[in-house]
């Protein structure tokens, strides 16, 4: 019987092979005439968007004007919009949530397009307590905070992790005991509980001008003073400040939605993270590679794991995170 299944497969795939117009990686000649039309014109400022809902206030601003000729190319399940933003020659993609998703999209951009600089906006979570909802953060340099060796149980901070002494993984960058966190247990020894330790570990990086198969580890703009934000969902829910644009240091990315204010504050106090999203660092790995050009613009939508009485609120100021974030990406591009 498990023949006859794995037959009926091999015939399935065959008669799908037949029936394809291209075959895996090709780009259809009609599309491909799209794009050599679209890159005759010039270069192109990408922007790089996650959701619908970080996308669609931006196609409704006056900034904004799509192309009159070629509004859209739909390719490999997204769509590259082709227009001007404060006059400036745009390409704006959705991403879809989490860092391959990001990844993949903006390594199609730069590899279809000619793209001078990348631009990535979007809401975050906050790590920071110095921060409201509604502030919009420029971070300095992005982290992937989901790449991790987990330490087996029984070894603590002095044991080697696996593969260490072939440079594959590290202890610089410290780690996460959960045993720290085990309210039952007041006096904590190195392993104390089955989860044991989570070591952080960095990003590898393989330039496009670089030697190929050798990598090197890296982690990753200008600040927009003056510009007025918006503070209040309605004429009845207001923040306590009108929000301001902050240059920050770092940011971190990963594929979890981050809604628990122990590991939020551990973030913060280990690696002073402001925004929390996840994205954006796997936009950052591609255009460094790559060699381009690039600054993520995020507006906080709220304390991620909730602490004060306005945290913990993305539902009610997601809307007005995302206006403010749009706002100041308008206001760049404006000023480029």
């Amino acid at each position: 019987m498990g023949e006859g299944i794995w037959a009926l497969c091999v015939v399935l795939l065959a008669v799908a092979t037949l029936g394809a117009q291209v075959t895996y990686g090709d780009v259809p000649t009609e599309v491909q005439k799209k794009i050599n039309s679209i890159n005759q014109n010039g270069t192109y400022l990408g922007v790089v968007i996650p959701n619908a809902f970080e996308l669609n206030p931006l196609l409704q601003s006056p900034s904004y004007s799509p192309d009159k000729g070629m509004p859209y190319v739909d390719f490999a399940g997204r769509r590259f919009r082709f227009g001007s933003l404060e006059g400036k020659k745009v390409i704006l993609v959705m991403t879809g949530l989490g860092m391959i998703n990001a990844a993949t999209t903006t390594q199609l951009l730069l590899g279809l397009f000619k793209v001078e600089g990348v631009v990535q906006y979007g809401i975050a979570g906050n790590a920071n307590p110095s921060f409201i909802i509604g502030d919009v953060v420029i971070p300095r340099f992005w982290a992937h905070s989901a790449l991790w060796s987990w330490q087996r149980y029984g070894d603590g901070p002095k044991n080697e992790l696996p593969f260490e002494n072939t440079g594959d993984y590290t202890r610089k960058y410290g780690f996460l005991k959960f045993a720290d966190y085990t309210q039952t247990v007041k006096s904590i020894p190195d392993a104390d509980n089955l989860l044991n330790n989570v070591w952080y570990q960095p990003e590898e990086i393989f330039p496009v001008d670089g030697i190929p198969e050798e990598s090197s580890t890296s982690s990753g703009f200008p600040l927009i003073p003056g510009l007025k934000l918006k503070g209040c969902v309605n004429s009845t829910l207001c923040l306590t400040r009108t929000p301001n644009v902050a240059r920050v240091t770092r940011g971190m990315s990963a594929s979890i939605f981050l809604d628990n204010a122990a590991y939020r504050d551990f973030l913060f106090s280990k690696f002073k993270f402001t925004p929390v999203d996840m994205e954006s660092a796997s936009v950052a790995l591609v255009c460094h590679q790559q060699r381009i050009p690039f600054i993520i613009i995020r507006g906080l939508s709220d304390l991620a794991g909730g602490g004060s009485d306005e945290s913990n609120e993305a539902d009610t100021f997601v809307s007005l995170a995302a206006e403010n974030t749009i706002t100041a990406v308008v206001e760049f591009i404006k000023r480029l």
